[in-house]
């Protein structure tokens, strides 16, 4: 298990204790349990945005082309 120490704005963190606490309720752990949640859903998200990122290039770029194809996305429309 890794320690991270963080500085945020005081109403962001106020606002994020709220929740947490309205949430999970008080006591020990609960914050951690909050803030490893966050940093999972946001890992989450910019894995989506990779893969959709790295799609888009591939359909730029002619999924067939990959594959050995001698066309383009376009071209296959056009037939």
């Amino acid at each position: 298990m890794a320690t991270i120490t963080l500085n945020v704005k005081n109403e962001i963190n106020e606002e994020f204790r709220k929740l947490v606490e309205s949430k999970f309720g008080q006591g020990k752990g609960k914050l951690g349990k909050a803030i490893e949640e966050a940093i999972k859903i946001w890992i989450f998200e910019q894995k989506q945005k990779e893969l959709s990122n790295k799609g888009l290039m591939l359909l730029k770029e002619g999924i067939w082309s990959k594959k050995g194809y001698k066309f383009n996305r376009d071209e296959i429309y056009d037939r």
